[in-house]
C-alpha cells in the first residue's frame, strides 16, 4: 500500500484539480456556506488581534466572518479568480484581510504563526491529505485551534460526491475528501499533532428556487460537476443529481430547502 501511495503523482493531480475548481464560479455555490462559516467561527471563537488563517478560502467566506471580529486574517486558495472575488468582498465590507494565491499542501507561512486555522469544505479536497494536515499543524502555534467544517460520508454531501464520482471517478491512489469527515480519519491526519479533537455533526440548510434550480447551479458553477458533465452523459448526471437533491429537500412549496449534514471539528494544537 505504501508503495502505491509513494507512486502517486500529487503534483499532477493538484494541477488537474486546480483546473477543475477554476471552472464555473465556486462563489455561486459557497454563498450557501455562510451559515457554516459563522457556526465554525463561533465554535473556534477567535478574539480581536488573533492571527487567523482560512485555508482553501475560496471567495473568502470564513475569512470575512473572522475579520468582523477584528482578527488579523489571511486567506489562501490556489484559484486566482476566487482570490480576486475574496478581495472584492473584503473591500465591499471594508475589511482588512490579506488574500494570497497558494496551495494548502505548501503553505507560505512561518512555523507557529497562527492562533487559529479555519477551513470550510476546503483543505479536505487537497489530494495529499497527510501533507496538507502537516502544513496545517506546522503553521499553528501551541494551543492554537484548528476549526474544520467537513462533508461527511452520509447525508446530502456523501450522496452528492458519490454521484459525481460515479460520472467522473477520482484519480487512483488518493484518499477521498470524506475521510476528513470521520473520527478515524481525523485521528490519522491530526492525532499526533493535537492535544484534543472534538467533533459533532451539524445541519445546515441550503435554499434554492427549486430542485431544478439547485441542480442547474451546480452544473453551471461547481467545478467538479462541470468536469463530470464534460466527461460523460450530462443528462444522466443531471437526473442523478436531481434524485440526490430531491432526497434531502425539506420544502413542500415547490422551492428547495436542502438539509446538509456536516462535521464541525475543533482540534487543539499540541
Amino acid at each position: 500500500m505504501s508503495d502505491k501511495r509513494d507512486a502517486v503523482d500529487f503534483a499532477a493531480i493538484t494541477a488537474a484539480q486546480k483546473e477543475t475548481w477554476d471552472k464555473g464560479d465556486f462563489h455561486q455555490i459557497a454563498r450557501q456556506n455562510v451559515c457554516i462559516a459563522e457556526a465554525l467561527c463561533e465554535a473556534v471563537d477567535p478574539h480581536a488581534g488573533d492571527r487567523v488563517l482560512d485555508i482553501a478560502c475560496g471567495s473568502g467566506t470564513a475569512a470575512l466572518v473572522a475579520a468582523r471580529r477584528y482578527c488579523e486574517v489571511t486567506g489562501i486558495d490556489y484559484v486566482p479568480a476566487l482570490i480576486e472575488r475574496a478581495k472584492q468582498r473584503a473591500i465591499a465590507d471594508d475589511l482588512d484581510i490579506e488574500f494570497k494565491i497558494g496551495d494548502a499542501q505548501s503553505l507560505p507561512f512561518p512555523d507557529g504563526y497562527y492562533n487559529a486555522v479555519l477551513s470550510v469544505y476546503g483543505v479536505q479536497f487537497a489530494p495529499n491529505q497527510e501533507q496538507a494536515a502537516r502544513e496545517m499543524l506546522r503553521v499553528c502555534r501551541p494551543g492554537a485551534k484548528i476549526g474544520l467544517a467537513t462533508p461527511v460520508p452520509e447525508g446530502w454531501s456523501g450522496d452528492f460526491f458519490a454521484t459525481n464520482a460515479k460520472h467522473m471517478p477520482p484519480p487512483p491512489g488518493i484518499n477521498p475528501p470524506l475521510r476528513w469527515g470521520t473520527d478515524s480519519g481525523l485521528v490519522d491526519l491530526l492525532g499526533e499533532g493535537t492535544r484534543t479533537i472534538y467533533s459533532e455533526k451539524r445541519t445546515a440548510l441550503q435554499y434554492y428556487r427549486s430542485v431544478d434550480h439547485a441542480v442547474e447551479l451546480f452544473l453551471s458553477f461547481f467545478g467538479p460537476a462541470i468536469r463530470a458533465s464534460e466527461a460523460g452523459d450530462k443528462a444522466s448526471l443531471r437526473d442523478d443529481l436531481k434524485a440526490v437533491f430531491n432526497r434531502y429537500n425539506r420544502a413542500s412549496d415547490g422551492t428547495a430547502v436542502i438539509e446538509n449534514t456536516y462535521l464541525l471539528t475543533i482540534a487543539v494544537r499540541a
